[in-house]
């Protein structure tokens, strides 16, 4: 079955864990979050079943294994086409959240560019910072892509933004490295 086909099914968990102790239904949560399941109600998940979500189905049903408690998936599909497409439009505006939640951390990493260029500060161990905070970045936009089976709005312009956050880290890059090998005048000190 091709992937076009299984995103019109879907995996849909039931998810029953413990109450106490608390750090076993936040582990469950945050990977279920990570992954990209949507939440239907208390304890209810669904994600389409397509393989880039196997990983993560695994790991939510190990950690609630070691929690003492249920993990059971379902493979369903809409009962019609409206339920299906009522589905496909909850999880596409979870995903235009991710979207725009990375949109606005791009804007952040441009402003601290910006901020550092202004006041002059070229180090390379500001470099770096930059440059690790770029690599989250890079990091993210794939695990959103991954993630965005159906397609957001937002996907095109985050590949722009991204696009446009490492050409700003590069120019800093550039600003760094020609202060680093800026030569004082003579008779003056640094």
């Amino acid at each position: 079955m091709s992937d076009s086909q299984q995103a019109g099914r879907w995996l849909v968990f039931l998810v029953k864990i413990p109450a106490e102790p608390s750090r076993h239904r936040v582990a469950v949560w945050r990977e279920l979050r990570k992954m990209g399941a949507l939440s239907l109600g208390q304890g209810v998940w669904a994600v389409p079943d397509v393989p880039v979500f196997t990983d993560g189905v695994t790991r939510a049903g190990e950690l609630t294994g070691q929690a003492g408690g249920q993990f059971v998936t379902l493979v369903a599909a809409g009962r019609d086409s409206g339920d299906a497409e009522r589905l496909r439009e909850m999880f596409t505006a979870a995903r235009s959240a991710d979207w725009t939640e990375f949109l606005a951390d791009c804007g952040k990493f441009e402003q601290e560019l910006a901020k550092e260029i202004g006041i002059g500060k070229f180090t390379l161990a500001e470099l770096e910072e930059e440059e690790q905070s770029l690599e989250r970045l890079r990091r993210w936009h794939r695990d959103l892509t991954a993630r965005d089976v159906f397609g957001a709005p937002e996907a095109a312009q985050a590949g722009r933004r991204l696009r446009e956050c490492a050409a700003a880290c590069e120019d800093y890059a550039e600003r760094v490295f020609a202060a680093l090998h800026e030569l004082p005048e003579p008779g003056r000190t640094r």
